[in-house]
């Protein structure tokens, strides 16, 4: 089936879950298709290679179950389920990424989606998760929700920290850092500890190392 394609359903296939696979990676597309259409008790009704593509053919489909990559083109997969929910609160979205930050499931969390798996979930588990949240169940595995716990229990960075943060990574010097943000050296050195105490890091790598990690900076 090709991209953005769709499956037309018969009377005996009104029983099945309906669901939508959006990823940027055609084989990922075409490998999940494969797995979910072998099911006898789910079909898919069409296949997304973008975050805009994701969207337009979730209204036109109106899926029971959208399976959903975090990180495509021209719309990410939480402005995906941003844009889906404000159509449909009861959306049911589970993200099915290869990122395991905290910053980044708390995102997916907070923008709604109902379960958070990765890339390397076996494929019962996969499809398990499909049957639960179809269910109006969550599923989120432990060891993801403890990352989120972890996450959550620590201080969070202020935005101007996480600028600060980010032209760190990209190896600027405090008088650089200083330059970008119209503030004085002195302030940059402030930010600087208070990132050090929320990371719980001791020098600048350490700090570039734990914020990546997190998803609080990306390359």
């Amino acid at each position: 089936m090709r991209v953005g394609s769709q499956v037309k359903s018969s009377a005996v296939e009104t029983d099945k879950i309906r669901v939508l696979i959006a990823d940027d990676h055609v084989t990922v597309l075409e490998g999940l298709a494969a797995i979910i259409g072998r099911q006898p008790d789910m079909m898919v009704v069409a296949e997304a290679a973008d975050g805009q593509e994701a969207v337009d053919l979730w209204t036109e489909h109106h899926p029971d179950v959208t399976l959903l990559d975090l990180r495509m083109p021209t719309l990410d997969g939480v402005g995906v389920i941003e844009n889906i929910r404000k159509q449909d609160a009861s959306a049911r979205v589970i993200v099915l990424t290869t990122y395991d930050s905290d910053t980044e499931i708390l995102r997916a969390i907070k923008a709604g989606t109902k379960a958070y798996l990765l890339k390397d979930a076996r494929r019962e588990e996969l499809l398990d998760c499909i049957r639960r949240v179809n269910r109006g169940e969550t599923c989120i595995p432990a060891s993801l929700a403890e990352k989120l716990a972890a996450g959550l229990s620590s201080e969070s960075l202020t935005g101007r920290e996480l600028n600060v943060l980010e032209l760190l990574a990209q190896g600027k010097s405090n008088k650089e850092i200083g330059v970008n943000l119209y503030i004085s050296e002195t302030t940059v050195k402030s930010h600087l500890r208070s990132i050090f105490r929320k990371l719980n890091v001791l020098s600048r790598t350490e700090a570039i190392t734990v914020a990546s990690r997190r998803g609080l900076i990306r390359f």
